[in-house]
């Protein structure tokens, strides 16, 4: 019985400080407002037709690379949730277009992608790691996060941002 609280206090503390670092590496919540202009959207990465599209149902941004290990077990999530749900992605200093069309093609992605090539669209939202993940419900990002992303946790994640 002792061991049970034992795990259960370092659950509780490893849960406390996993949430707290996510929290700090994740994107900012830029004020999408302004993603009315083709160079907002540009810059930020989000047409405002997807911001448009959040006010039916929530939008996941996905920034990634085709370099990150982590976003090589996460997208095939993404491309899972992509299928049911609008999603944009933003590949981060990932080679010239064609490189990164070619890498999507090879590993089955044919998600919604903006090629970020120099990474000013991650600076501007100022992430830090990827997978790096944003959650948009009616124009205002809801939801922010990091790292590995079950799809369960997708599911739960866009669910909750409807509620």
């Amino acid at each position: 019985m002792k061991w049970i609280k034992t795990l259960a206090s370092y659950a509780l503390i490893f849960t406390i400080i996993y949430t707290v670092v996510n929290y700090w590496r994740a994107p900012t919540s830029v004020p999408l407002s302004q993603v009315s202009t083709l160079e907002t959207s540009t810059t930020l990465g989000i047409s405002p037709a997807v911001l448009q599209q959040s006010h039916q149902t929530p939008v996941l941004v996905y920034f990634w690379a085709t370099w990150c290990g982590v976003c090589s077990i996460t997208s095939g999530n993404v491309q899972a949730i992509s299928q049911t749900h609008p999603v944009q992605t933003i590949a981060i200093q990932s080679g010239t277009a064609d490189e990164v069309h070619q890498f999507m093609k090879n590993h089955g992605y044919d998600f919604a992608v903006v090629h970020d090539m120099d990474g000013r669209i991650f600076d501007a939202w100022q992430g830090q790691v990827t997978p790096s993940f944003v959650i948009i419900k009616d124009g205002q990002v809801v939801q922010r996060f990091t790292g590995i992303a079950p799809l369960w946790s997708l599911k739960v994640r866009l669910w909750w941002a409807m509620i």
